[in-house]
C-alpha cells in the first residue's frame, strides 16, 4: 500500500519529503514543518483484529478513567483514557526484581501488536530524517495510553517534555461517524486528519493538539468516536 501524498496539502511542501524513503513502501518521513514519519495502514488485517478486541473491551462502561485518574493534565482535555502499562504491571517483579520470566504486557493485544512500532526498519527511517531524531535508537523504557474521544471532547495544546519521541496511532469504525479530531499543531499552522489506522511519529518538543470531536446521535459506548494509541518514548541513562 502506498501512502497517499495529499494528506495536509503536501503537494506545496514536495521539496521536503526525504529522497530516500522508499524501503518501506507505505512510509513517508518530512523534515517540515517539523521532523515527522507518517505511516498510513501501519496494522495488518489480523492485527487491527487484535487492537478492536480491547478496544471494543475499554469502550464499556466503567473501563476508561477521567482525567484525574490517568495523570492526564487537568483543564487541557476532557477525554477518558487508560495507561495500559499500568493495568499490565508486573507487580511480582516490583516485589523481586530477579523474576523476569512473565511478561506481563502481553496479555494485552494492543501491548503486544504495537512492539511493530521499534522494529529497525521504522526506526530507522525516523532517525535519518534529523539529528534530533536519532535518540529514538536508544530508547529503552516506553508507555502505552488508550484514549478514546466522543462527542465534546478535545485536547488543548501542549508538550510532552518528559518524552523525546510520541507515537500516536488512530483508529475509528467505517463508516466514520464524527467530524473534528484532528491532530493540530498551532505553531507549524499543520494538520493530521488521523484517518484509520494511520501513524505518526513525531519530537516530544513539538507543540500539538486534538480538535474538538463532534458526533450525533451516538451513545459515548457505541464506540463511534476517534481512537488513540499513543507510544510515549524515553531513554533512561543507566545509573554508575
Amino acid at each position: 500500500m502506498v501512502i497517499k501524498m495529499d494528506y495536509l496539502n503536501y503537494g506545496k511542501q514536495n521539496s521536503n519529503v526525504l529522497p530516500d524513503t522508499n524501503t518501506i513502501s507505505n512510509v513517508k518521513a518530512y523534515k517540515e514543518p517539523f521532523p515527522h514519519l507518517i505511516i498510513e495502514n501501519f496494522y495488518d488485517e489480523k492485527e487491527l483484529e487484535l487492537i478492536w478486541e480491547e478496544l471494543k473491551y475499554y469502550t464499556k462502561p466503567n473501563k476508561l478513567l477521567e482525567v484525574k485518574d490517568y495523570m492526564g493534565v487537568s483543564g487541557y482535555t476532557n477525554a477518558k483514557a487508560i495507561e495500559l502499562d499500568s493495568v499490565y504491571l508486573n507487580f511480582t517483579k516490583i516485589q523481586n526484581p530477579t523474576n523476569l520470566k512473565v511478561n506481563y504486557r502481553n496479555l494485552s493485544n494492543i501491548l503486544t501488536v504495537n512492539r511493530k512500532l521499534f522494529t529497525n526498519e521504522i526506526t530507522k527511517e525516523y532517525a535519518q530524517i534529523h539529528d534530533c531524531c536519532n535518540v529514538i535508537l536508544y530508547t529503552n523504557i516506553d508507555n502505552t495510553k488508550l484514549r478514546y474521544y466522543h462527542d465534546g471532547e478535545y485536547y488543548k495544546p501542549h508538550i510532552d517534555v518528559m518524552f523525546h519521541t510520541l507515537a500516536f496511532s488512530y483508529f475509528h469504525k467505517e463508516p466514520k461517524s464524527f467530524s473534528g479530531g484532528e491532530l493540530y499543531f498551532p505553531k507549524c499552522d499543520y494538520e493530521f486528519p488521523c484517518n484509520n489506522n494511520t501513524l505518526i511519529i513525531f519530537p516530544g518538543w513539538v507543540e500539538h493538539g486534538v480538535r474538538e470531536v463532534k458526533i450525533k446521535n451516538s451513545d459515548y459506548y457505541d464506540g463511534l468516536g476517534r481512537y488513540s494509541i499513543t507510544s510515549f518514548l524515553q531513554t533512561e541513562i543507566p545509573k554508575q
